[in-house]
């Protein structure tokens, strides 16, 4: 669901974005941070945040950091 939101702030396409690790963070919702790979040796991380059920709203991206490596750290950001 966030793979759209990803691809308009960068204004370009993914044809590979295979989430390969993630964490969680409670707070008035949930943030999630979830490590990406998204072809060759190049991953992102997402903050993704999911708001209480009661609110009724879609997951929307935070933030993102990109030029990312599969051995960096997946922290909260």
């Amino acid at each position: 669901k966030v793979k759209p939101q990803l691809e308009a702030k960068e204004g370009k396409t993914f044809d590979v974005f295979t989430a390969v690790e993630f964490k969680t963070q409670v707070v008035a919702g949930t943030n999630y941070f979830i490590k990406v790979h998204v072809g060759n040796e190049e991953f992102l991380h997402l903050r993704v945040f999911r708001s209480l059920p009661h609110e009724n709203k879609s997951l929307s991206l935070h933030s993102y950091q990109c030029s990312k490596k599969k051995d960096d750290e997946l922290a909260y950001f």
